[in-house]
């Protein structure tokens, strides 16, 4: 394995996390410097995440053709430039135009941070590299608030797009001294009409996910979207079938643990941001607690992340996939449904703790093991192409989880959002019961 292939995946993920939790801290006084209207700055986080949303896939692809340590460099460097740009922006509209140039980038970078984990390391210790990154991502969600605070305050919203910078050039450097390794490569052509159909699909689904929240569900204009997603998905279906070279490739389609795992992740990640999503808002706006207190309070859901990870990956080569998925469902699901009885969400400060630790440890089991059969069941030579779709349900998730809870509404939320994470039992099943290492099989299979 390269000395540089775990850190390189690690730092490009914390990068990508931590620019998406600083960003809400620097918004407002971004609004107020640039004289924003409130649509357009929904635009700074709308355009990033569906431009990133819609082009995952396709850039994983693109590392699978002509090698991921190439898109990986393209990607990073692009973030920072595109975040060095955003510095200097002077108005809105160059900022939202070039969030969505970084968020084409962002989409470039993070195929490939699974898919070095897959190429660089030895099966018996991918487990422990993916829990290493699971804890990197957890610790970077939750100092951004802290670190974008502290640095808006000192220097201004400015300073949170001009941190990205060294580090995305050390990102780069590193993955400069990382030797190309001997590995299977695709060598079919991407399907551009099918990567342009998935493309528009997603971006028109997550563009009307990001609206629900202040246009509800029956807004004219957001049920004639999710329709055209619908339309664009069917189409995509039909295509697909009628391909030689589908974009999403047919072995990938047809392997039982990687479905079973994003479609895990999914129900996953809907469950787990729904819930803040609502915690926060009663936090905040009901017991009227500051958003340092607020953070406070939810603090055990990153501290569970981070002692999980390691935790879940020892689970996992001791019980197997299957029973670590349900543990991890099962604890994530009691998370919610705990903050959704008296006393849970926010008022009593112990229960509030506990679920916010049920919370994390559930969500690190998930992680752990969704992502593990994500990149060591992939078939040889697909590493990009189920990194990209395991990070777009990672980023569609939160977003359908946030609508929903929205749609809900304060007092059905939770308990939605407790049914939404328990259909990932379901795909859970689907995962293999078998004790073995991450990548096992894949390694005997491509030897």
């Amino acid at each position: 394995m390269s000395r540089f292939a775990l850190p390189v995946s690690v730092a490009a993920a914390m990068l990508v996390a931590l620019d998406g939790t600083v960003l809400l801290i620097a918004q407002p006084s971004m609004r107020r410097e640039l004289g924003a209207g409130a649509a357009e700055l929904q635009w700074t986080s709308t355009g990033y995440l569906v431009a990133v949303a819609a082009l995952l896939v396709v850039a994983g692809r693109l590392g699978d053709r002509y090698g991921h340590r190439g898109t990986l460099l393209a990607g990073v460097l692009g973030f920072g430039a595109a975040s060095a740009g955003i510095a200097v922006a002077p108005d809105v509209g160059w900022v939202i135009g070039l969030r969505v140039a970084q968020g084409a980038f962002g989409a470039l970078l993070q195929p490939g941070t699974l898919a070095l984990l897959r190429l660089y390391c030895p099966p018996e210790r991918l487990g422990r590299a993916i829990a290493v990154r699971t804890g990197a991502i957890a610790v970077a969600a939750g100092a951004g608030p802290l670190l974008g605070g502290a640095l808006v305050a000192q220097f201004g919203w400015r300073a949170v797009f001009w941190i990205n910078v060294p580090v995305a050039v050390l990102i780069a450097a590193m993955t400069l001294a990382l030797r190309p390794p001997e590995v299977e490569r695709g060598r079919q052509r991407l399907d551009l009409a099918g990567a342009a159909l998935l493309a528009a699909a997603l971006a028109v689904l997550v563009h009307a996910l990001a609206g629900i929240p202040d246009r509800g569900w029956r807004d004219a204009g957001i049920v004639v979207e999710l329709a055209v997603a619908a339309g664009l998905l069917v189409a995509l279906v039909g295509h697909e079938r009628r391909a030689v070279e589908p974009v999403v490739p047919r072995p990938v389609a047809r392997s039982r643990p990687v479905i079973g795992s994003l479609a895990l992740l999914l129900t996953s990640s809907a469950g787990l941001f729904g819930t803040l999503f609502s915690t926060t808002f009663r936090l905040q706006d009901t017991l009227r607690l500051g958003p340092l207190d607020t953070a406070l309070r939810m603090l055990p859901l990153t501290a569970l992340m981070v002692l999980g990870a390691p935790a879940a990956a020892r689970a996992l080569r001791r019980y197997g996939p299957r029973r670590t998925a349900f543990g991890g469902t099962l604890l994530l699901v009691t998370g919610i449904a705990a903050l959704a009885g008296p006393g849970g969400g926010g008022a009593a400060p112990v229960a509030t703790a506990v679920a916010s630790a049920l919370l994390g440890a559930g969500f690190a089991g998930v992680m752990v093991t969704a992502t593990g059969s994500v990149v060591g069941d992939a078939p040889p030579g697909y590493a990009g192409a189920v990194g990209g779709l395991k990070q777009t349900a990672m980023n569609v998730g939160p977003t359908l989880g946030i609508a929903t809870a929205s749609g809900a509404g304060p007092h059905g939320a939770l308990p939605t959002l407790a049914l939404l994470a328990a259909v990932g039992l379901l795909p859970a099943a689907t995962l293999p019961a078998a004790r073995h290492r991450p990548g096992e099989g894949v390694a005997a299979a491509g030897g």
